[in-house]
């Protein structure tokens, strides 16, 4: 992957995570809908992209963790659990 597409990556992962954490602080959106989750889980997945691109290990290991559990609850709310 060249550098240019995992640096947009990157930067969508970070306006992903920020943009959720922002609407569910100002009530915008409840963290129990599938558009939060599904931001946070895409947010994570941009991070470890361009973390590893970086070779930036802790960052990709803690955002492989934050798109398990966003994983986990897209399936809880898909599944209805």
């Amino acid at each position: 992957m060249n550098s240019k597409l995992s640096e947009i990556i990157g930067w969508y992962g970070t306006v992903a995570i920020v943009g959720a954490y922002g609407l569910s602080s100002f009530n915008v959106i409840s963290s129990q809908t599938f558009i939060y989750q599904l931001l946070n889980v895409t947010g994570a997945i941009g991070i470890v992209v361009i973390s590893l691109r970086k070779k930036t290990y802790q960052p990709a290991v803690l955002n492989i963790i934050w798109t398990v559990i966003g994983l986990v609850a897209l399936i809880k709310l898909f599944f209805k659990f």
